[in-house]
């Protein structure tokens, strides 16, 4: 099966710039928002929070994947084993009631970065999670993120 790519021509892919630890303005993704790295992949805390469930983690492979339609298997598994984690962090270091997960394909499946992603969402009884609307999507500042990681980072630390 050939698998078509979605990303546009000459794509500066922002995940990969983040993981370089680029200063371009094509990612906002910076240093203070990683929790994790190991050879395969890497951890960090989104730049977007949505509605009530801020500080939401981002599981991606080092080596750039478009999806999970070209992620290999050992890839794909790491990013499993590295999302439970997170999550066992996230539930420890934010006292969430319950976690979401999530990995959009392609266009239709509403994708936006093309490179592999894996979502790890906090999740609280009542949040109205699956009625946010798109405009509930907040940019936000390296500071704000960074209470976030610090306290997933002290979590795993602690191998809660």
């Amino acid at each position: 099966m050939i698998i078509k790519s979605h990303a546009p021509e000459n794509y500066d892919c922002p995940i990969c710039l983040g993981l370089l630890g680029s200063a371009s303005q094509k990612t906002l993704i910076k240093a203070s928002d990683f929790v994790y790295r190991d050879e395969l992949v890497s951890a960090f805390i989104n730049t977007f929070f949505i509605g009530k469930n801020g500080g939401h983690v981002i599981v991606v492979p080092n080596e750039h994947f478009e999806n999970i339609y070209t992620l290999p298997v050992a890839h794909g598994h790491r990013i499993f084993d590295v999302a439970q984690m997170i999550a066992l962090a996230m539930k420890a270091a934010y006292d969430c009631d319950g976690i979401t997960t999530r990995n959009n394909n392609e266009p239709a499946g509403d994708q936006h970065a093309f490179h592999y992603h894996f979502h790890v969402f906090p999740r609280y009884v009542d949040d109205d999670y699956n009625s946010v609307s798109p405009a509930e999507k907040r940019l936000t500042e390296p500071a704000e993120r960074a209470g976030y990681a610090a306290k997933i980072k002290a979590a795993l630390a602690a191998g809660e």
